[in-house]
């Protein structure tokens, strides 16, 4: 299975939880089937490009979001992908992927939705 991870920097499995997901810099989604990690820039029209980044990440194959937390419209627009989303994680994204393994973190809701976000 791909668990997407919005991250800080170049990416990659050490590289840390981005708290802003759709303004994240990059995307690391990792195979748990065979722990390959890949790194994908966000080019949504957050970062200047085009398309959310939901959409984004659907083409990645992911099945799985993990992250910090995001916005009501963000984790409808994941849900009409098939992804599921957790909300919560911290440190890196091999981390992140472990709280998720573990059972600590919440799934999405909108009662758990980042509350700037409301509009």
């Amino acid at each position: 299975m791909k668990i997407c991870v919005p991250t800080m920097e170049k990416g990659g499995v050490d590289d840390l939880v981005c708290e802003h997901f759709g303004r994240a810099p990059t995307f690391t989604v990792i195979d748990t089937d065979t722990d390959q990690a890949q790194v994908v820039a966000n080019r949504s029209e957050h970062m200047g490009g085009l398309g959310k980044p939901p959409e984004h990440i659907a083409k990645t194959g992911a099945k799985v979001l993990i992250c910090s937390g995001l916005g009501p419209k963000a984790i409808d627009m994941l849900q009409a992908f098939d992804i599921q989303v957790f909300v919560g994680a911290s440190g890196t994204a091999k981390d992140a992927v472990q709280m998720w393994r573990d059972g600590k973190l919440l799934a999405a809701s909108h009662d758990v939705a980042c509350k700037e976000h409301h509009h």
